[in-house]
């Protein structure tokens, strides 16, 4: 049984592995290089013994480096007993195969490796599944290569294939099928985690999104006293969690963790996560949240807003937090950070420094999105005042002569529409005609005081 975090068992020798990295003009420079990868071969439990680095116009079709590099790899790999051979960047099938060949150790690429890390950490049913889906569409072009240790028998013409030609159709056939199943069942997870969703809309909700290991649960528990689990490590927690947070002179909000982003996340597992992103998609502020004392922190930042646009979210109101600042020692580094994103709230999980001006501006943001309005209905409108009361803050009331009152709310303008349709009183059960429904309406925004 392998623990929670996803570390190695107890007595189970660690993988010896040689990272491997081909910088193209498009790659983002790390410095050291090949840092995020031996951070995500560590969380995989692997154990670092080497590491081969080449620069490239363009990969080579066969083996993705050089005849010379491959032959170097060869030799390192030979000599430190190495028993995979990570790559940083994405192979083929066919590349994949030609390099195993050379270098006699299994060889796995980035997306590979990310599978297998979420496939550790994975706790929950929904994830589980959602891995599951990823594996199975990585899988099904590559089984070809996995059945290279049976020969193909191609003399003789038709009908005489091989049994490994016949294995690879029947597994081809079983794993579309389980690619399907597994799709049907994600979307029942789906559906149910959109109605949790949406039902919560009582309360306001924010996401917590950013880079895997920018302190998302840190920050969550310094918020909230969540309790959650948090460990430094790349995707230490995949499961969304939503916990409570009160802000001083608003009210409760629903804050949520959701999994983290990295550079390059592979499209399996963008479109395997959907339902788990369904918080962040469904909130009404993103808090991104990335790592100040990453040397890497702009590739970060920039790598999480793409994400956030892959998954059409990217429109909505973010406040960027810049976390770990007193992991920082250089104080023209933070100023780097704000001559580039000057609206920036630094804060520490750790130490609580920038909590409360991160909680304010919070408070501020979603006060934006709350209009005044002056409602005149009928005393017997009990739909629409149950509704006010529920979803809205009542500034006050004051009732007519007559069966008329008229409140002053403070309420969410995405609830204008709903109280336009309830204003529509109909005490004898009839219609009302046109002009009393106009009527409302203009009611509703002589106010002034709908946002734009």
């Amino acid at each position: 049984m392998r623990p929670r975090n996803g570390s190695q068992p107890l007595g189970e020798k660690p993988e010896r592995g040689v990272l491997v990295g081909v910088q193209l003009p498009t790659s983002v420079l790390e410095d050291p290089p090949l840092a995020e990868l031996a951070g995500l071969a560590k969380a995989a439990g692997v154990e670092v013994v080497g590491q081969v680095t080449q620069r490239r116009m363009a990969p080579d079709a066969a083996t993705y480096i050089g005849s010379g590099k491959l032959e170097d790899l060869k030799k390192l790999v030979q000599s430190q007993k190495a028993d995979v051979v990570i790559f940083d960047n994405d192979l083929s099938p066919a590349q994949g195969r030609n390099i195993e060949k050379v270098v006699r150790a299994r060889v796995i690429d980035r997306t590979q490796l990310i599978l297998d890390i979420f496939a550790r950490r994975a706790q929950t049913y929904e994830a589980r599944l959602a891995v599951e889906l990823a594996q199975l569409e990585y899988t099904l072009p590559r089984l070809k290569r996995m059945w290279t240790h049976l020969e193909r028998q191609t003399k003789g013409g038709v009908g005489l294939r091989g049994p490994g030609e016949k294995q690879i159709e029947m597994d081809r056939r079983l794993i579309s099928h389980r690619i399907h199943q597994l799709r049907s069942e994600l979307e029942v997870v789906h559906q149910r985690r959109r109605r949790e969703v949406i039902a919560r809309k009582e309360f306001r909700t924010v996401s917590l999104v950013g880079y895997t290991n920018a302190g998302k649960s840190s920050l969550m528990n310094a918020l909230t006293d969540a309790g959650v689990y948090v460990e430094d490590a790349l995707f230490a927690t995949l499961d969304t969690r939503t916990r409570r947070w009160e802000i001083p002179g608003w009210g409760p909000v629903l804050l949520s963790d959701t999994v983290g982003f990295i550079r390059d996340l592979p499209h399996h597992l963008i479109a395997s996560f959907k339902a788990t992103l369904e918080e962040a998609r469904q909130a009404d502020l993103l808090i991104h949240v990335a790592d100040g004392s990453n040397p890497a922190v702009f590739e970060q930042i920039s790598s999480a807003y793409k994400v956030l646009a892959e998954i059409g979210i990217e429109s909505k109101d973010t406040i960027l937090v810049i976390n770990k600042i007193d992991r920082i020692d250089d104080p023209s580094r933070l100023h780097c950070i704000l001559d580039r994103y000057p609206n920036a709230v630094l804060v520490s999980a750790k130490t609580g420094e920038g909590l409360q001006r991160l909680t304010l501006m919070v408070s501020e943001l979603l006060a934006r999105q709350f209009v005044e309005v002056d409602i005149e209905t009928n005393v017997g409108n009990g739909k629409l005042i149950a509704f006010l009361m529920t979803h809205g803050e009542l500034i006050h009331e004051r009732y007519h002569d007559g069966d008329r009152v008229t409140f002053r709310c403070r309420l969410p303008g995405q609830y204008l529409p709903i109280v336009e349709k309830l204003m529509e009183y109909r005490p004898d059960g009839n219609d009302q005609s046109q002009s009393n429904r106009e009527m409302a309406a203009y009611q509703i925004h002589s106010a002034g005081m709908v946002s734009e």
